[in-house]
């Protein structure tokens, strides 16, 4: 993948961090559609906390079988510790590791974390998305910040998620029939709707879209072969 760029340091306070958030927001670019998808990066990180050892894992399957071309693992050293809100610091470093490693270039990215329903509108998706300069969708499993309504029990169904000042900051997708929905919301240089439609087409009959299914399988897998060691 091509050279990633950082525009700040990753040896931070929690003050600095939350300051270099907000410069991740006003970089962001809440829009934008894509034209022929070929390729998705699904990407997530595993952690062992007693040997400090994170696993970050990308991979890239082609549409519209979301047949997996490539994988590539990951470990490095976990370098900030865990606080809601910051979760960038801890995750981003390791998945730009395994980011530059890869051959194949994604046309969109899935994170397994927020990106616009973050507190400062910067969470994992958008710093992703910045650093890389690619569009990124955010599909989480349980809500960080917001309020909304239970979509319908169908697949497909979807709500919007509001933060206080009543702003769509995201949406809440039933992505299977009759099972708890996951939260999507953009990272960067992609439109909310085209998000959800691209987080539907990714799915294999899963609760969580198939590019992060295969993600976290990877380095579950890569966390528990190393730890047989």
């Amino acid at each position: 993948m091509r050279q990633i760029t950082c525009f700040h340091p990753w040896d931070v306070s929690p003050q600095e961090a939350i300051q270099i958030q907000n410069e991740v927001r006003a970089r962001v670019i809440p829009h934008g559609r894509l034209g022929r998808t070929r390729f998705v990066a699904g990407a997530d990180v595993a952690f062992d906390n007693p040997s400090q050892t994170a696993f970050a894992g990308v991979v890239i399957l082609e549409l519209p079988e979301l047949r997996i071309v490539e994988t590539r693992v990951e470990r490095s050293p976990i370098t900030f510790p865990y606080i809601p809100g910051l979760l960038s610091f801890r995750e981003t470093p390791p998945l730009l590791k395994a980011f530059n490693k890869i051959r194949h270039e994604p046309e969109v990215i899935f994170i397994d974390g927020h990106g616009w329903s973050h507190p400062r509108s910067a969470g994992l998706a958008c710093h992703i998305g910045v650093l890389l300069n690619r569009p990124v969708i955010g599909c989480a499993k349980s809500v960080l910040v917001g309020s909304y309504e239970i979509p319908a029990a169908k697949r497909g169904s979807v709500s919007n998620l509001y933060n206080a000042a009543g702003e769509v900051i995201g949406a809440v997708l039933r992505t299977r029939d009759h099972v708890k929905p996951v939260f999507v919301s953009i990272g960067h240089r992609v439109g909310l709707k085209e998000a959800i439609r691209l987080t539907v087409a990714c799915g294999k009959g899963y609760r969580i879209p198939e590019p992060t299914r295969q993600a976290d399988l990877l380095v579950e897998k890569a966390k528990r072969e190393a730890l047989k060691r």
